[in-house]
């Protein structure tokens, strides 16, 4: 990761752009998958982005603000947040599928990050505790392909299965350790330490227009996300949107989208402000559109603003603007 961060500029607490990061070099991820019981049971074992399957939308993997990939409420848990891109942790996840369409996931992780916050690396030290999430997810394909080639075709990453028409999930995370509550004190003023943190939430995307030639295409999808205000800043989040594709002529790559994500400050992160205001929440507004220059070489243009950044008074309104290239070989 290398260069400045946008979000420094903005002020914004949810994250103008998902690939920010501090600048070094790391592993992201680091894992072995094995694949059984007629390719319906997936175990993974470390290094691992839960973003890669937990909490997940494909709609929502166009936009560029961070809070489209993980909501803030649980992106920014724990300590240095879970197991996600720019800080991952190591664990364990199960996946199966009892059904075609129906997939069960469950991941045990450490509870802090491989790169610590002291700018030290370490797995399992002793006061990480653990971070434990599970998902049930139901998806529709147009079709199953029953002559697969692999083992992990049907399940896991890196599954060759055609991306599904629509989804709903809902999840659930909670860590075993010990939290500062952000408003509540001892006689003494010093924070009352909770055990645990935890939250829900939910996911979806359905198709809403296909012409008969599967060129024009127009997809809404919604997250939703709740989480302990007690030891949680944001207390809940919603986020929203549409995709399309196909809609300019002799462009069928070509895609677009529109959307909101807006995050709540909870109840006792409200009142640990002492006195100084802070508005309830923060919204951010995306336009976006994204051109396949060829097969190897992606732009996309991307129009962001943000109301009340941080929730800080103090800050103004701000539009964002950002221009992504990406390549592939």
């Amino acid at each position: 990761i290398h260069g400045s961060r946008p979000s420094v500029l903005v002020g914004d607490a949810q994250g103008v752009s998902n690939i920010d990061g501090p600048t070094g070099t790391q592993v992201e991820e680091f894992w072995v998958q094995y694949n059984t019981l007629d390719r319906r049971l997936s175990t993974l074992l470390g290094i691992y982005d839960l973003n890669s399957e937990f909490y997940r939308t494909i709609a929502g993997g166009l936009f560029q603000n961070s809070a489209f990939g993980i909501g803030p409420e649980f992106g920014q848990s724990g300590i240095e947040g879970p197991s996600i891109f720019p800080r991952t942790s190591a664990g364990l996840r199960l996946a199966i599928k009892p059904t075609d369409n129906m997939v069960l996931r469950a991941a045990v992780l450490d509870g802090v990050p491989v790169a610590r916050p002291d700018g030290s690396r370490g797995l399992f030290h002793s006061g990480d505790g653990l971070l434990i999430v599970a998902e049930a997810a139901w998806l529709s394909r147009a079709s199953v392909e029953r002559e697969l080639k692999s083992r992990r075709d049907l399940i896991g990453r890196q599954s060759s299965l055609a991306p599904y028409e629509s989804k709903i999930a809902i999840g659930t995370w909670r860590y075993t350790s010990r939290f500062d509550d952000l408003s509540a004190s001892t006689s003494t003023g010093e924070p009352i330490r909770r055990r645990g943190s935890a939250g829900v939430y939910a996911v979806g995307e359905m198709p809403l227009f296909e012409d008969r030639d599967s060129i024009r295409k127009l997809a809404a999808f919604g997250h939703l996300g709740f989480a302990d205000p007690r030891t949680n800043r944001f207390s809940s989040y919603v986020g929203a949107g549409l995709v399309g594709s196909g809609w300019v002529p002799q462009r069928a790559a070509d895609e677009f989208g529109l959307s909101f994500a807006r995050s709540n400050n909870g109840s006792h992160y409200l009142k640990s402000m002492n006195g100084a205001v802070a508005r309830n929440a923060e919204t951010t507004f995306e336009a976006t559109y994204l051109v396949k220059v060829s097969d190897h070489l992606t732009v996309q243009p991307d129009l962001q603003y943000v109301v009340h950044p941080n929730t800080a008074p103090a800050l103004r309104n701000a539009w964002v603007f950002q221009l992504r290239f990406e390549m592939a070989y």
